[in-house]
C-alpha cells in the first residue's frame, strides 16, 4: 500500500488531490489523504468581496468533503506542527501521519518586513477570518463615527489606509470605495468625510502590469476618490496611524497587504529555501533535498529554463503545478518517466470595485490588454472555469447567483439589470391565466381527436394534398343544387378565410418541411400513423401544461414547455400573433412562479433532498444549494 499525503487545502492542494484521485481511481494499493486545519477550501482571490460586503460570507468557502465526495481522497482536519523527513511522517499534537509521497501546499502568510508595529496593529486580508474581521471593523468604525462629536476622533474613525498597492491592496481599496457609499447612506455620513488611502513603497501601483493599464487603474481609483501614495517608505505602524516617510497618516483602520512569505511550518523545515521561505525544487517540482516530497502553489521556488525569475505566487501556478505533480507521482509509482514543469501563464487581472477591472491576458507569446467590461468578464470566466473543475455545477450556480443575480446595490459588472428581485406573487395571476388558456385549448381539441384520430388538424397539409381552397370551392358548387346560392358563397368565403400566420424565415421552413415530409407525410399526400400519435401528444401536452401551471407544479418545466411549443407551432407556419404572448408569458413564468400558492413550494424542497442523496449527483455536483 502506497500512501500519498497532500498537506494543505488551498488551490494547489485541491487541484493536486483531484488529479491524484482521477489517476489512482482504480488502484486499490494507493491511499490519498488531504490534511488541512480548516474543513473548507477558501477562494483567496475573492476575499475582498466579502471584506467589503459585496458577496455573502459563505460564498468564498467550499467544504473539502463536498469537493471530494465520492472520490478517493480522505480529508483529515488537523494542524501539522512538524515534518520528519527521515521517518517520512507528519506530526501534530494529536496524531502522526505516515507517507510514502508528500505534497506540500501550505501556502503563505503576510510578511511585515520587520516594520515596527505592523504585525501588532495592522489588519490583514489573507484568510476567511481576516475578511470577516475587516468587514466588521469597517462597519463598526462608521457606526462609532456617526455618534462621535469630536471632529479629530471622527476623522480618524473615517480614515482607512491600505498598505500595499499590489493586486490585493488595489482590489480591496476599490471594493471599500463602493462599501463606503453604502455605509454613508446607512449611517447618514457625508462621503467627503471618508478618507481612503492606498500606499506603497514602490514607484507605481500594480507594477507587474503594463503602464497603459496602470494609468487606467490610477484614473479609476481617482474617480472613486481614493488617494494613491507611492514612493513612500513605511517606517512604523501604531494603533491609530501609519508613518510614510516623514508623514504620519492618522487612521483607526490600517490594512496590511504589502507582501507574503511562506507559512510558519515551511519556515522551520530542514529544506533548502529561497525568496521568503519558498522551498527550492527541481524541474519535476520535487524538493531538491527529498525526492519523495513535491511542492505545489506558492511554496514553489523554481526558475524555469530560460527565465531569470522564479515562478510567480499566483493561482494559475498552482493550477498548472498540481496536475504535473499528480502525473509525476503516478509515473514514479508505475516506473514511468516524469515530466518537467514548463508553465505557460495566461496573464493577470485585477478588479477595481465590482464594475471595472484591468487585465493583461492571452497566450504566453501574445498578450492582450483589457479594461472595463471585458476585463471583468474575463475574470469571471476564469473563476467559473476553476469552480467547475473543483466543485462542478453546484458551485458555478452559487457563484453566478451572488455575482450576477443576487447582488445588492447594483454591485455587479452587469449593473443591476439582473439583480432586481420582485415578489413572485405578482406572477400568480399570469400563471393561472396561461394555465387556463392551455387547458381550454387542449380540452376543446380532445373530443375531436377522440372521435376521429385520423382527423389531423394540428399538422399542416402536405404540399402533395392539392389546393384546399379549390377543393372547398368545388364542394360549395356541388351544394348549390339543394341550397341557395348565398349559402354556397358563404362556404367558399369561409374556406378562403384563414388566420394570418406569423412569418417564418425560408431556411426554417425548408428544415421543418423536410422533417415533416420524412415523419408525417405519405407519398400520396396523406398522413402517417406517427402524425396521429404526435397530434395526441400535442393535445395531451396542452392539457398537462395547463394543469401544472394552474396548480403551480414544476412551473419552470411547464413554462419552458410553453415557450418550446410556441416555437414549434410558429416554425410550422401555423402560429397566429396570439402565440407571441404565450411565449412571452412562458419566459416570464420560468423563474420560480410556482413557489407562491403552488405545489412547487412543497414538492421542490422535498425532491431536492432526495436528489442530493443520489451518489452520481453528489459525485458530479449536479445540484444547487
Amino acid at each position: 500500500m502506497k500512501k500519498i499525503v497532500v498537506l494543505g487545502g488551498g488551490y494547489g492542494g485541491v487541484v493536486t488531490s483531484k488529479h491524484l484521485a482521477k489517476l489512482f481511481k482504480k488502484d486499490k494499493d494507493v491511499q490519498i489523504q488531504l490534511i488541512d486545519r480548516n474543513p473548507y477550501h477558501t477562494l483567496l482571490t475573492e476575499l475582498h468581496e466579502v471584506a467589503a460586503n459585496r458577496a455573502p460570507e459563505d460564498s468564498i468557502k467550499i467544504e473539502l468533503k463536498k469537493i471530494f465526495a465520492g472520490q478517493k481522497v480522505d480529508v483529515v482536519l488537523d494542524s501539522i506542527d512538524n515534518i520528519d523527513f527521515a521517518a517520512k511522517q507528519l506530526v501534530s499534537e494529536k496524531a502522526t501521519y505516515k507517507y510514502d509521497y508528500l505534497v506540500i501546499g501550505t501556502g503563505c502568510k503576510p510578511t511585515f518586513f520587520g516594520i515596527p508595529g505592523a504585525e501588532e496593529h495592522a489588519l490583514t486580508l489573507w484568510s476567511y477570518e481576516d475578511a470577516i474581521r475587516l468587514k466588521e471593523q469597517v462597519r463598526r468604525m462608521f457606526g462609532e463615527a456617526a455618534k462621535e462629536s469630536d471632529p479629530i476622533k471622527r476623522r480618524k474613525k473615517l480614515s482607512f489606509v491600505v498598505v500595499g498597492a499590489g493586486f490585493t491592496g488595489v482590489e480591496l481599496v476599490g471594493e471599500l470605495a463602493e462599501f463606503r457609499d453604502e455605509l454613508c447612506k446607512e449611517f447618514y455620513i457625508d462621503p467627503s468625510e471618508v478618507r481612503l488611502v492606498v500606499a506603497d513603497m514602490a514607484p507605481k501601483i500594480l507594477p507587474i502590469l503594463p503602464d497603459k493599464l496602470i494609468d487606467k487603474a490610477v484614473k479609476r481609483l481617482n474617480k472613486m476618490n481614493v488617494e494613491i501614495v507611492t514612493n513612500a517608505k513605511i517606517t512604523g505602524v501604531t494603533p491609530n496611524s501609519v508613518t510614510l516617510g516623514d508623514t504620519e497618516l492618522e487612521a483607526d483602520t490600517i490594512v496590511w497587504t504589502a507582501g507574503v512569505e511562506g507559512s510558519d511550518l515551511v519556515g522551520k523545515l530542514d529544506v533548502q529555501q529561497q525568496g521568503r521561505k519558498r522551498i527550492v525544487t527541481n524541474d519535476k517540482l520535487q524538493s531538491v533535498d527529498h525526492k519523495d516530497v513535491y511542492i505545489v502553489g506558492d511554496n514553489i521556488f523554481y526558475i524555469p529554463e530560460g527565465e531569470t525569475r522564479p515562478v510567480p505566487q499566483m493561482v494559475e501556478n498552482a493550477e498548472q503545478a498540481g496536475p504535473l505533480i499528480a502525473h509525476n507521482i503516478h509515473a514514479v509509482i508505475n516506473n514511468k518517466p516524469q515530466k518537467s514543469y514548463k508553465p505557460g501563464f495566461h496573464g493577470t487581472m485585477v478588479c477595481i470595485g465590482s464594475r471595472y477591472g484591468v487585465a493583461n491576458v492571452g497566450l504566453p507569446n501574445k498578450m492582450f490588454m483589457l479594461s472595463g467590461f471585458m476585463a471583468m468578464a474575463s475574470k469571471h470566466l476564469i473563476n467559473l472555469y476553476y469552480l467547475f473543475t473543483v466543485a462542478g455545477f453546484s458551485k458555478v450556480w452559487t457563484y453566478m447567483m451572488h455575482e450576477f443575480f443576487h447582488v445588492n446595490n447594483r454591485r455587479s459588472f452587469l449593473g443591476g439589470h439582473f439583480s432586481k428581485r420582485s415578489p413572485n406573487f405578482w406572477l400568480l395571476p399570469l400563471r393561472i391565466f396561461v394555465g387556463y388558456k392551455w387547458l381550454t385549448e387542449g380540452l376543446d381539441k380532445l373530443p375531436k381527436i377522440w372521435k376521429d384520430p385520423s382527423n389531423i388538424f394540428l399538422i399542416p397539409a402536405s404540399p402533395n394534398a392539392g389546393d384546399a381552397l379549390s377543393a372547398a370551392s368545388e364542394a360549395a358548387g356541388a351544394v348549390t343544387s339543394t341550397v341557395d346560392a348565398q349559402t354556397a358563397a358563404s362556404a367558399v368565403e369561409s374556406a378562403s378565410t384563414a388566420v394570418t400566420a406569423l412569418p417564418v424565415p425560408g431556411f426554417i421552413k425548408s428544415i421543418v418541411n423536410g422533417t415533416m415530409d420524412i415523419f408525417f407525410y405519405t407519398s400520396d399526400g396523406g398522413y402517417t400513423s406517427l402524425a396521429t400519435i404526435f397530434q395526441f401528444f400535442m393535445v395531451f401536452a396542452e392539457i398537462a401544461i395547463g394543469i401544472m401551471l394552474i396548480v403551480g407544479l414544476f412551473t419552470a418545466i411547464s413554462s419552458a414547455a410553453t415557450v418550446a411549443l410556441g416555437i414549434m407551432i410558429w416554425s410550422s407556419s401555423m402560429a397566429s400573433s396570439e402565440m407571441l404572448w404565450y411565449m412571452t408569458a412562458g419566459v416570464a413564468l420560468i423563474g420560480g412562479s410556482g413557489s407562491m400558492f403552488g405545489l412547487d413550494y412543497y414538492v421542490l424542497p422535498w425532491l431536492k433532498k432526495q436528489w442530493k442523496r443520489i451518489p452520481l449527483v453528489r459525485r458530479w455536483y449536479l445540484y444547487t444549494e
